[in-house]
């Protein structure tokens, strides 16, 4: 039996995704090995990493100029990765801070250049997203987090300029559909909406790249991983397998745009119910709510654990929130079904009578 997985990441999968997945830990492709026995160079493999790589630039529309790599890291890698790349000593980068994960981005630029916070939420406990800031012109990018999975806000407009645009879209990644080619680079841990924890798509556009003087590690520099294929050492083998097999689930259900109406129609329901429910809040600006991360709490905290273990009986896990908010967190990346928001908020009302 299967609960209902609203953990924030490693999240839910889909059960096709899981299903095959469980077949090549077996018997790849005939092959007679596991998936995780075979060699990362042969052609078995290949045709996976090609055909991720391929569905990562269909599904968001890049044009040429983009190349697509699956890396070892996560974000917290890229988050000093990006500058050492694109920013010189004593050049600027601008980053709008909101939230721990933009925050620590911010932080890791700092070793390679200057860093201009254009604006920041965290005086109040960013529950918000920043609406008017100036961009320095000399700037030679702006970060942004797309999602803030702590705080459960979401960029719905993204910011308007000339400078490269940077992204880190871990957790809102082809959940929506946007105007991708609108950034020069863009990264996402696969874990929350493209796959399984254990690698990091970037899609970057190679005219960006080149651009500073400083020796950059081998390991770290884009160029040596798009000249190699993202196989300049031995890749993830089985996370690109698994991301491979999601956005193949993606491009079946309809793409970014189902993707976007799905999630809608669940963030809209889950919302809905918070908002009438006078055992519970929310607790970020509503304009700024996040499709991926609901955060919520109640106004009788001592409910709290009470309603924790409720769900618990009712199979409804991960919705405890992040420590520095409190309260609850139902995450509702791409995989997670209707029907478990259906029972998230049924689970509510019941709840909600039995305290009345």
């Amino acid at each position: 039996m299967k609960v209902h997985n609203f953990n924030a990441g490693p999240s839910v999968l889909p059960n096709e995704v899981l299903y095959k997945a469980s077949k090549a830990l077996i018997d790849f492709e005939g092959s007679g090995m596991s998936i995780l026995e075979i060699g990362h160079r042969t052609e078995l493999f290949m045709n996976v990493l090609d055909e991720a790589r391929s569905l990562v630039k269909e599904l968001m529309q890049l044009e040429d100029d983009f190349e697509v790599l699956y890396l070892h890291g996560g974000a917290s890698t890229q988050f000093m990765q990006v500058p050492m790349n694109l920013l010189e000593n004593g050049e600027t980068a601008a980053y709008v801070d909101t939230g721990v994960w933009s925050y620590k981005a911010m932080k890791e630029a700092k070793s390679f250049g200057y860093v201009d916070a254009v604006a920041s939420s965290r005086e109040s406990n960013y529950n918000h997203i920043p609406k008017q800031f100036i961009i320095p012109p000399q700037a030679k990018f702006l970060h942004i987090t797309t999602n803030n999975t702590i705080y459960g806000t979401q960029w719905q407009k993204m910011p308007v300029t000339d400078l490269p645009l940077v992204a880190d879209m871990s957790s809102d990644i082809l959940s929506r559909q946007l105007d991708f080619n609108k950034f020069a680079l863009i990264y996402a841990g696969v874990q929350k909406n493209m796959g399984a924890a254990g690698t990091t798509m970037v899609a970057v556009r190679k005219s960006a790249l080149g651009k500073v003087t400083r020796k950059i590690p081998t390991i770290l520099d884009y160029r040596v991983h798009i000249e190699n294929g993202s196989m300049y050492n031995t890749p993830p083998v089985f996370a690109i397998y698994i991301s491979m097999l999601t956005l193949r689930w993606l491009k079946e259900q309809g793409g970014a745009a189902a993707m976007e109406r799905l999630n809608e129609k669940k963030a809209g329901m889950l919302y809905s119910e918070i908002d009438n429910n006078p055992l519970f809040r929310g607790t970020v600006a509503k304009e700024d709510r996040s499709r991926m991360n609901v955060c919520f709490i109640m106004d009788k905290p001592e409910l709290e654990e009470e309603f924790l273990k409720f769900c618990k009986k009712e199979d409804i896990v991960g919705i405890k929130g992040h420590r520095s908010v409190g309260g609850f967190r139902a995450s509702l990346y791409n995989a997670l079904p209707y029907e478990s928001v259906e029972v998230m908020v049924e689970a509510m009302k019941y709840f909600s009578l039995k305290k009345a």
